[in-house]
């Protein structure tokens, strides 16, 4: 099996090969993360002239942004009800506006910067117990009534399985407007993209600490330090200790993938027909598609610390194998895992924590569409037009409970029970 990610391995945009920071020196704005809303941000900031520094504790997209599953999904976590219901209506119709405008805004960062992104459409969610079923068509039902636009549409019992060959599911609904791309390649493309603008881009260069000064912020490397006006924090579930308020309501959760060998052309349309993106309606989400080269990448499984499993392989194909049983003798040639993030109300926590720090984290699972939106509404607000980083910031986002050392063995012991209901 290959030591590198499928997306590692298959990249077509370049590596930036940034150097370390290794010097002291002032800019209008230091970005922490080098991920997909940390590229946004220095993007959007540069393009509009701002000098940014951008710090990054690995390499570019080196997070969950070059190992998530590649699955392109409109709005955020909750239906319009949801939101209407907690928030109001009005809220709620804008909030629907702002999941178009991001899903748009990925499309224009794709096509804008010829990004080789691989995209291509088409989302099944997939319901694996039959009583979920009519709760599934009654999604699109109400969706389709509100947006006509919308793109989604019921998939009966038959339909499902002609589309996915495995009898683990009842139903669902597809999306036209949503689909799948190569995560790496869309994280790489954007670092391309900022650096044409003249973000300068630093790899290997982890913050220590940070603290304010009477002209703004300093961050500290091992190596250097940044003086600047305002700093992002763009480290999602990378961003450790570094500010209090951010990790009491932002938590790491380790999510893992395979790739199986190429299967040919024929096989893999049998497995999943018109290479659609497949999600499900397990707490903890099963995840696939196909590949360009015909290969199943499989996504399942999670762990709720910085720690993986030592035999990531054997734990995501046990999933596999759940679903795609047929795939007993298929020989798996990547796997991986990596960290995101997750909040109370699976909703991204957008806030400015203090005067000139700005935060942009926990997408739980949505980070594709949301996180470059996110980074562009950090990017707009420091400009000085904060119309979607307002509605952002008032996401309901709790702190978890048990604080610093009992949060984690609480979600461990809660995401527990939610997964034996998976199975029921």
């Amino acid at each position: 099996m290959s030591p590198v990610t499928y997306y590692h391995a298959s990249a077509t945009e370049p590596f930036p090969c940034a150097p370390q920071l290794t010097e002291s020196i002032a800019t209008d704005v230091c970005v922490i993360g080098g991920g997909y809303t940390g590229l946004s941000t220095a993007l959007h900031l540069a393009r509009h002239g701002a000098s940014i520094v951008l710090l990054e504790a690995s390499r570019i997209g080196e997070g969950a942004s070059g190992r998530n599953g590649g699955q392109v999904h409109n709005g955020f976590r909750h239906t319009s009800r949801w939101f209407e219901s907690r928030l109001g209506a009005d809220f709620a119709q804008q909030i629907g506006s702002l999941g178009i405008e991001a899903r748009e805004h990925l499309d224009w960062l794709i096509r804008t910067y010829n990004i080789d992104a691989q995209y291509r459409p088409g989302l099944l969610h997939l319901c694996h117990k039959r009583s979920y079923v009519d709760a599934a068509r009654a999604h699109v039902d109400d969706v389709m009534s509100r947006h006509p636009e919308a793109g989604l549409r019921f998939v009966d019992l038959n339909e499902a399985r002609s589309l996915v060959s495995s009898n683990d599911y009842y139903g669902g609904y597809l999306d036209s407007h949503c689909g799948h791309l190569h995560a790496l390649n869309l994280a790489l493309g954007m670092a391309r993209a900022a650096r044409q603008h003249g973000a300068q881009l630093y790899e290997q260069s982890a913050v220590t600490r940070m603290f304010r000064t009477a002209q703004g912020w300093e961050v500290h490397t091992a190596t250097g330090s940044v003086k600047a006006a305002n700093v992002v924090l763009a480290g999602n579930g990378y961003l450790r200790n570094l500010q209090p308020a951010v990790q009491a309501r932002v938590m790491p959760i380790n999510n893992f993938v395979l790739t199986t060998e190429v299967l040919g052309r024929e096989a893999a349309e049998k497995l999943i027909r018109d290479r659609l993106a497949v999600s499900d309606s397990r707490f903890v989400v099963y995840y696939f598609r196909i590949t360009p080269d015909d290969r199943l990448l499989f996504g399942g499984g999670e762990t709720y610390s910085y720690r993986s499993p030592k035999d990531i392989m054997g734990m995501v194909r046990q999933h596999m194998l759940r679903v795609f049983p047929q795939l007993q003798n298929t020989r798996i040639e990547h796997a991986w895992g990596g960290t995101l993030a997750i909040t109370t109300s699976r909703l991204p926590f957008v806030r400015e924590v203090e005067p000139g720090l700005f935060n942009a984290s926990g997408f739980s699972g949505q980070g594709i569409v949301i996180a470059p939106f996110a980074g562009k509404a950090l990017a707009d607000a420091i400009g000085g037009d904060r119309r979607v980083f307002d509605l952002l910031a008032q996401f309901p986002v709790r702190r978890f409970p048990g604080g610093k050392y009992l949060r984690g063995p609480i979600l461990a012991a809660a995401m527990s029970w939610y997964v034996l209901r998976d199975y029921l």
